[in-house]
């Protein structure tokens, strides 16, 4: 499986690195199943909204060759939702199997249109910006509507990246992972929709 973890500035680092390192360990349990990721950006290097600089590893590239599209959120959600170039690459990625976004990532989700006629979530105190976006705005800490799963706060891209364990490898896997991390992530915050 192959994950475009999208970065830009004003992103929330962690919401980037919770999901990272839930996967890195996903691929320390279940070698075989080879989860490769990359941080996609449209400039070499981005920093974060503390401004801690972060390497890119592709520039722009194809998303629809990957498998699952990650965003995390940030202040620069806000303008990004605007940009015309940065959303249009966004939707390249249409046909990805999983689409997932954390925090106010759902806002760039939201304005590449993959919320459209879908429920989702966001940051708590943000609902409101997400409702021109999708059909209904959940304030559940993890929502999956078909092919896209959002979620809340920060801390939520360590649970989202478990929900994304659970779904590719089972409870027994995600167990694992969560033993490694040490960390008491719980189906039952998981609102699912076909």
């Amino acid at each position: 499986m192959r994950i475009a973890i999208v970065v830009f500035d004003g992103m929330t680092l962690l919401d980037a690195t919770g999901f990272y390192d839930v996967m890195y360990r996903l691929n320390r349990i279940e070698q075989h199943r080879k989860v490769s990721f990359e941080l996609c950006g449209m400039k070499p290097s981005i920093k974060d909204e503390q401004g801690v600089r972060v390497e890119v590893d592709k520039v722009r590239p194809d998303l629809s060759t990957y498998d699952a599209l990650y965003i995390p959120g940030g202040f620069g959600t806000r303008y990004l939702r605007y940009d015309e170039e940065f959303v249009g690459w966004l939707r390249i990625a249409e046909k990805v199997k999983f689409k997932i976004a954390v925090s106010t990532g759902s806002l760039l989700l939201g304005a590449a249109g993959f919320l459209k006629c879908k429920r989702a979530t966001i940051d708590p105190n943000h609902l409101d910006l997400l409702k021109p976006y999708c059909s209904e705005v959940l304030s559940s800490h993890l929502v999956k509507d078909q092919e896209v799963i959002t979620a809340g706060g920060i801390s939520a891209s360590i649970d989202v990246g478990l929900y994304l364990v659970h779904l590719l490898s089972g409870d027994e896997v995600l167990d694992e992972v969560k033993q490694l991390l040490d960390y008491p992530f719980e189906m039952e915050e998981v609102v699912e929709f076909q």
